[in-house]
């Protein structure tokens, strides 16, 4: 190639690298020190109120205060509120009015799992279990034959919040059943969506009957008395429970090179954390900072603790009173970086993705102009202005990033809070992290985007 063409190309073409070519031994060193933290914080929170109590505890600790309204607040102040135990808003009060806007990082900390059903408990053929439901976009085949924990809380009818951890450390795991390939020929032959339906994600839970032989629904008494002897709790009380059930797997570095971190919850716990820790590192930002968790964004953000609720606004809009602001005001000039995550080019189904337009593994934090399914159904379709504003932003803080979309136009689509930012009149654009085995209950994560994740959400803070 001759130096002028090479010279033309290098001023034209894009220049998307790997990471690892790019990066410093001392960038390294920080990367493995942040994905730590990380890992840290997956294994102290496998549901969302885990996510937020421990998001709660790590706020206090770097002089982070509970919101009152109408405390008077100043440049440089910490402050958070938990909306009902779930989700968490957590703010650094700027140097300029918030009548210039808010910066904002907004993901979620629910993951996909299984709910128990309101009367969950029953016994057939001498075995007990927990009837299930579905929470979020769960492949069915994926639940079956691994161990899982059952976390939570019981609310008795007196009002007291019992707190429910089982099969933690060497404690005893639960499990769902599938069927032996000797007798699962008819199985073998439905489609993948198919073979497990919903109604057989039945957790086992015990074996071992109690009482004199003959009595009816003795195994289902047995685990009944083993939940009162620890927890206080009746049949009944499964009416007010909220119990998930989880993998009992914690997090690990992946690969002979440990480059990539396997567990289960990086969507979107991973981008959650980026924001979570990037808030606690910056100084006195020029724009009041705000980290949003939210709880339900795997469901569509509905409910009270979701995107949709008007939680956020009530939050944003105390804070604007203490400055004497109008909301509208706040809203019109403030970003909102929606850090959630996307998918991983996998080779291994290539024919789903559209390799030019693919996140990459080790190419930094990915930013998705728009999600949503098909013809952009259900997207927060980014304007040109707001995506410059964050290359640029990123650029400067030198964050690797690379832009993508979630795979081929007709193989489905999916979602995020970035639609519910921007019906708040927020410039929003999605970015995170790209996932291997998304929704998955181990999914598969590269340090290198972790960190840069991290990295962005921080430079979106400061800018």
């Amino acid at each position: 190639m001759s130096e002028v063409m090479k010279e033309r190309k290098e001023k034209l073409f894009a220049k998307a690298k790997n990471g690892y070519d790019v990066i410093s031994e001392q960038d390294k060193a920080a990367m493995e020190a942040y994905c730590r933290l990380y890992r840290d914080f997956l294994d102290s929170g496998k549901t969302e109120r885990e996510c937020a109590l421990r998001t709660m505890q790590l706020a206090e600790e770097r002089g982070f205060v509970p919101y009152r309204r109408g405390m008077e607040l100043k440049a440089g102040d910490k402050v958070y509120t938990v909306n009902r135990g779930k989700s968490v808003m957590l703010a650094v009060i700027g140097k300029k009015s918030l009548s210039e806007g808010a910066h904002i990082v907004a993901a979620h900390i629910d993951a996909p799992r299984l709910d128990m059903k309101p009367t969950p408990l029953y016994e057939d053929s001498e075995l007990a279990y927990f009837k299930t439901h579905y929470y979020g976009g769960i492949r069915k085949y994926q639940w079956v034959t691994i161990p899982l924990e059952l976390r939570g809380v019981v609310a008795l009818r007196d009002g007291t919040v019992v707190h429910v951890a089982l099969g933690e450390g060497d404690e005893p795991k639960f499990v769902i059943n599938d069927l032996l390939p000797h007798l699962g020929a008819e199985q073998s032959k439905k489609p993948l969506g198919e073979a497990i339906p919903g109604e057989s994600l039945n957790i086992l839970l015990g074996s071992e009957p109690v009482g004199e032989s003959g009595e009816s629904e003795r195994v289902k008494l047995h685990v009944l008395e083993k939940l009162h002897e620890k927890y206080g709790i009746i049949e009944d009380d499964f009416a007010s429970a909220e119990l998930e059930a989880v993998p009992a797997a914690m997090s690990t570095d992946i690969g002979l090179d440990a480059s990539m971190i396997g567990a289960y919850g990086h969507d979107d716990r991973v981008c959650g954390y980026a924001g979570l820790q990037a808030i606690f590192d910056i100084d006195v930002p020029e724009h009041t900072a705000v980290c949003m968790l939210a709880d339900k964004e795997e469901i569509g953000s509905m409910g009270v603790t979701g995107m949709q609720s008007a939680a956020f606004d009530t939050f944003i809009h105390d804070l604007c009173d203490s400055q004497n602001v109008l909301l509208r005001e706040c809203y019109e000039n403030s970003f909102c970086l929606s850090a959630d995550v996307t998918a991983a080019y996998d080779p291994n189904f290539a024919e789903v993705y559209e390799k030019r337009n693919s996140a990459r593994i080790n190419y930094g934090i990915g930013l998705c102009k728009y999600t949503g399914a098909r013809g952009k159904s259900g997207a927060s379709d980014a304007g040109a202005e707001t995506v410059a504003f964050v290359r640029r932003v990123l650029d400067d803080a030198g964050v690797i990033w690379q832009i993508a979309e979630l795979g081929k136009v007709d193989a489905g689509g999916g979602g995020t809070v970035a639609q519910y930012m921007a019906n708040r009149n927020i410039a929003t654009l999605d970015a995170g992290v790209p996932v291997l085995s998304m929704h998955a209950p181990f999914e598969t994560v590269s340090k290198l985007d972790c960190y840069m994740t991290y990295l962005g959400c921080k430079a979106i803070y400061e800018a």
